[in-house]
């Protein structure tokens, strides 16, 4: 195995997790700044008014993502498998 096969598998594995984990984020991030312009003009500083709106977009992102985000992982690991034979010789 040589260095450049190794960092194309750590580019594509990272690929991979930056494009399953980027809406996930993307939409907490969203959430949070609404809530916190939300409390920043309402001056209503309670940390559980922060926390469930977001728990609540993240589950309801996984769930409208998550035939997605599966589809993704399956492809990668099915990638990684074709190259097994190629690695080992």
């Amino acid at each position: 195995m040589t260095p450049e096969t190794v960092m194309s598998m750590t580019y594509a594995a990272l690929k991979v997790a930056l494009s399953m984990a980027g809406p996930i984020l993307l939409v907490t991030l969203l959430v949070g700044l609404i809530i916190s312009i939300f409390q920043a003009a309402t001056q209503v500083n309670e940390m559980t008014l922060s926390f469930i709106p977001k728990l609540l977009a993240v589950a309801i992102t996984v769930v409208l993502l998550g035939p997605w985000l599966i589809t993704t992982m399956v492809d990668y690991i099915q990638s990684l498998f074709e190259q097994i034979p190629g690695l080992v010789a």
